[in-house]
């Protein structure tokens, strides 16, 4: 098995800031059009804390804290890719959000949990369930 046939570590964070989540339009060939939080690839020796405060800095230039765990998720969906997604669920601290991987990310902005736009990222509407039900694994 060739290391393109391994699971990458994926992480995404849903960030709360006055009871709205961030949220931006994908672009590129993973997920184009759709809406997704902040995230990315886990990489070698970083905490998955700190993975998702770089992720979201690099993406949208904002801070977060509290910074905490919400669900696990084998997500094959975007077959031939293949991830181990952990979803992490975290506060606003500052920072106006700007659109920083133009490649990536059409535009961003806070949305009611329950008005987020469709069509969705794939494992977007498991952290919402995550959210309300407290389950936090999903094995697809």
């Amino acid at each position: 098995m060739s290391n393109d046939q391994r699971p990458k570590v994926g992480i995404g964070v849903m960030i709360f800031k006055d009871g709205k989540v961030l949220v931006c339009k994908r672009k590129g060939a993973h997920g184009q059009g759709q809406y997704a939080w902040p995230g990315g690839h886990l990489e070698y020796m970083e905490s998955i804390v700190e993975c998702a405060k770089r992720e979201t800095r690099e993406e949208a230039g904002i801070e977060i804290e509290n910074v905490r765990f919400l669900r696990l998720m084998n997500l094959k969906e975007y077959a031939p890719k293949h991830y181990v997604d952990i979803a992490m669920i975290a506060d606003w601290k500052s920072g106006e959000p700007q659109v920083l991987e133009p490649e990536k990310c059409e535009f961003w902005g806070w949305y009611d949990p329950c008005e987020i736009p469709q069509p969705r990222f794939g494992a977007l509407d498991t952290y919402l369930d995550a959210l309300e039900t407290g389950n936090n694994f999903y094995d697809v």
